[in-house]
């Protein structure tokens, strides 16, 4: 009977133990998950912003839309325009001819010839912007498409905070 009482104290004293260690482990899982879609906050008197939280990679990906399209965007604010890679642009309808890659660009890859071109509008989780400069670079130059500067630029704000990229406008 004795030896059944100390069975039972070790396992309540065990099962303590996980739960908390369980109770520790969640947020840390969570943050490791990829997220795409931006997190809403509350604001006041009309000002929007959104909070993307990074991705494993320490990178910010987020979800946006390119004339009412998906599209998923790093946010880079190093890269000057908002980059597209070939099969995205593709996608709505932008379409260079070879001669339109008359730009000269500077990528963490190197040099690369792109086409400028305008988009009508951009929407990162209801942030939207009319009127955005863009570049589309050649699939094998541009993994992931960037959100730069030109979109970037004309919010309110950007700024990295407590582990999240935040943008208001």
């Amino acid at each position: 009977m004795r030896n059944l009482m100390i069975f039972a104290a070790a396992m309540a004293v065990l099962g303590t133990f996980m739960a908390q260690m369980a109770e520790k482990m969640t947020p840390a899982l969570a943050n490791t998950v990829s997220r795409k879609a931006p997190v809403q906050e509350t604001a006041s008197a009309g000002i929007r912003s959104i909070s993307i939280p990074r991705d494993g990679r320490g990178h910010f990906q987020t979800e946006g839309r390119i004339d009412g399209q998906r599209i998923g965007f790093m946010v880079d604010t190093g890269a000057s325009m908002i980059a597209l890679n070939e099969t995205s642009a593709a996608r709505f309808g932008l379409r260079p001819s070879r001669g339109d890659y008359n730009a000269t660009v500077t990528t963490a890859n190197g040099t690369i010839k792109a086409a400028h071109t305008r988009l009508a509008m951009v929407d990162v989780g209801g942030l939207v912007v009319r009127d955005v400069d863009a570049m589309v670079l050649p699939d094998e130059a541009l993994s992931e498409n960037l959100l730069g500067l030109s979109f970037l630029s004309k919010l309110k704000r950007f700024e990295y905070a407590n582990g999240k990229m935040v943008l208001e406008q």
